[in-house]
């Protein structure tokens, strides 16, 4: 199957997976002075994430000017990873990070993954919105590295 970009307007908004339109530089930011998960983050190392990933993006349709990101990692086949979702301080409340998590699931569904997991310490009740629910056996799952 190969890679579209995706897109879906949400309010003031448009959401999109190409990466032509991400701006790394404002991403790194967010993520590492702001998201309790990614303080500190390297800009090299953020970098080679986006690279290696796949990118979303929420953009002012007027302006262009990106307001919110997420990432996904996966084979496009079984598996994938949705992990640093930030919602700029201004656009939170508006249920950008709901429409963005939602763009992203709708973007995956076609692949017919197994699972798409995720990891929160704050925001359970935005992914559970868009269908995702806690683990059934968490004693099943295992880490090699531990924050």
């Amino acid at each position: 199957m190969t890679e579209t970009t995706t897109v879906t307007l949400h309010g003031a908004y448009e959401i999109s997976a190409d990466p032509a339109r991400l701006d790394a530089a404002r991403v790194h930011h967010w993520l590492s002075t702001d998201a309790y998960w990614a303080l500190g983050r390297p800009r090299e190392k953020q970098d080679a994430a986006i690279a290696g990933s796949l990118n979303f993006g929420a953009y002012h349709r007027d302006t262009g000017e990106i307001a919110a990101y997420a990432r996904v990692i996966t084979d496009h086949a079984t598996f994938a990873w949705l992990c640093d979702v930030y919602v700029d301080r201004p656009a939170r409340g508006t249920g950008l990070g709901t429409a963005l998590v939602t763009a992203v699931r709708d973007h995956l569904e076609p692949y017919g993954l197994r699972r798409i997991m995720l990891a929160t310490a704050d925001a359970h009740g935005v992914y559970e919105k868009v269908g995702f629910a806690p683990l059934k056996n968490p004693d099943m799952w295992m880490s090699l590295g531990q924050d």
